[in-house]
């Protein structure tokens, strides 16, 4: 075997190459498996085709464990799936052709030779595979030096780059998510493809373009990824809002940052800190509503009054259109664009323990989300700019602990419902009833009542007189 293996992989391994012998099919290791074990990386699954019948060596090969796992048959695509009882995958798939249509989001099988899959697949390093068969066991077959690409940190397809592209134009992206991943380049002519082909990913599903976009933002460095999908052109068509952050204008002497790169920069300050993908696109979107935003006034240069509340309002919207998660991943980011520049603020003014409060208040559970964020955030050339904006972030942080330590803001329950307001008074679900609860909040936030069921009820009896209530009975 000429790859790296557990003594759990090769014994997997053997089993297929067993059962293929069986059956007398060609059959190989390939893809991702080879690609990562060569580079030294961990593996969770791997591929085996062969020339013949997939489903029948998936069902072959099952046989041959004790127990016999379930194995997960995929008629209509030749196709089948076992997961071992560790949670190792192995895919079954049968050597095959395939291409796309000019205006197809399926592609077109037919059943083929290895050479036939070796030449489908998307680039040279993931092209390389292991034989299985009698004759040559363990031998790698590369017929396009994808090892020499991988020494040398390159992305490269196998047949010529726009044929490859224009058959699945996904591939475009994995290209670059590839590149973001591994830290490798884009070669010359491959990248050439990729601009020039650019426009055919219109006819690739949302959710596998979503799917490719959400692994570039997880990858080590996402700046990498993010400006390769900025310079190819392929970010003006899946995600336009995000390249309308990009350029930096000048009036009056007056310019403001790029925020586009800006947003790379806050994306992989977090990520160095952060593997959460949905903290992650809170990054990406924290400034998303500033060219909606962007003013210039006389005297003062360029602002972008109230980017978090409209950025806000855009986070469902861009949700929607990628078909990313509308529910709980959706609030959470809406509610880290809209908390945003609330932690910095309190860095460039005397804190209030009110101001404090309110902050631990409205971020509750995903204060330290937040305050990471608010961190990331803090970019510049000027190096002693960062370390005292960053100096101040810390006193902003010890305040907080100390305020929450006293008053337990972030996960505050009202001593008073609004059950007992309706009952004391003999009020239905009304108006008033909110009016007292919301005045007991913010009399708790701002420290006029301390947090406590005796001094809310005294201040609950004050604020209904004001509105001319009385206890009932």
């Amino acid at each position: 075997m000429q790859i790296p293996c557990s003594e759990k992989e090769l014994f997997v391994i053997d089993k297929v190459a067993r059962a293929s012998g069986s059956l007398g099919l060609e059959s190989y290791l390939i893809g991702g498996f080879v690609r990562d074990k060569l580079l030294g990386r961990e593996t969770k699954d791997a591929d085996f085709v062969c020339a013949g019948d997939a489903i029948e060596l998936a069902s072959a090969t099952a046989r041959l464990f004790d127990p016999v796992p379930r194995v997960d048959y995929f008629k209509n695509f030749g196709t089948a799936h076992i997961r071992l009882s560790d949670g190792f995958d192995i895919e079954f798939v049968g050597a095959r052709k395939e291409s796309y249509q000019r205006d197809s989001r399926k592609p077109a099988v037919e059943p083929g030779s290895i050479k036939d899959d070796q030449d489908r697949r998307d680039f040279t390093i993931n092209a390389l595979a292991i034989s299985l068969n009698h004759a040559d066991y363990g031998q790698l077959i590369d017929p396009f030096d994808g090892l020499k690409d991988l020494e040398a940190k390159i992305i490269r397809t196998p047949l010529a780059p726009v044929q490859t592209f224009s058959d699945d134009p996904l591939r475009m992206m994995r290209a670059i998510r590839f590149a973001s991943q591994l830290g490798f380049a884009i070669e010359e002519n491959t990248w050439q493809g990729i601009r020039d082909t650019a426009s055919r990913i219109s006819i690739i599903s949302q959710e596998r373009i979503t799917d490719e976009l959400n692994k570039i933002i997880l990858s080590p460095k996402p700046s990498v990824g993010l400006d390769l999908l900025y310079r190819s052109g392929l970010l003006r068509i899946i995600f336009p809002q995000m390249v309308d952050l990009a350029g930096a204008e000048y009036k009056d002497g007056h310019g403001h940052k790029d925020n586009f790169y800006h947003t790379l920069q806050v994306l992989d300050n977090l990520s160095v800190y952060s593997a959460d993908l949905w903290l992650r696109w809170a990054a990406v979107l924290h400034d998303i509503a500033k060219p909606a935003t962007k003013k210039f006034e006389e005297g003062h240069g360029w602002t972008f009054h109230g980017h978090e509340v409209v950025g806000g309002r855009m986070v469902p919207k861009i949700f929607g259109k990628l078909k990313l998660p509308t529910h709980e991943e959706m609030r959470f980011v809406r509610k880290m664009v809209e908390l945003h520049l609330r932690p910095i603020s309190l860095t460039k003014e005397n804190i209030t323990d009110s101001a404090i409060r309110r902050l631990l208040f409205d971020a509750g559970d995903d204060f330290d989300s937040l305050m990471m964020l608010c961190e990331a955030d803090i970019t510049s050339k000027n190096k002693q700019k960062v370390k005292k904006y960053l100096e101040n972030f810390q006193l902003v942080r010890q305040h907080c602990r100390k305020v929450e330590e006293k008053d337990h803001v972030r996960n505050w329950q009202p001593p008073i419902s609004g059950e007992l307001i309706m009952e004391t008074f003999g009020l239905p679900p009304s108006k008033p009833v909110g009016i007292i609860k919301d005045a007991l909040k913010d009399a708790m936030l701002d420290g006029v009542i301390p947090n406590n069921y005796e001094a809310a009820f005294a201040f609950m009896l004050a604020k209904a007189a004001e509105l001319g209530l009385q206890p009932k009975g």
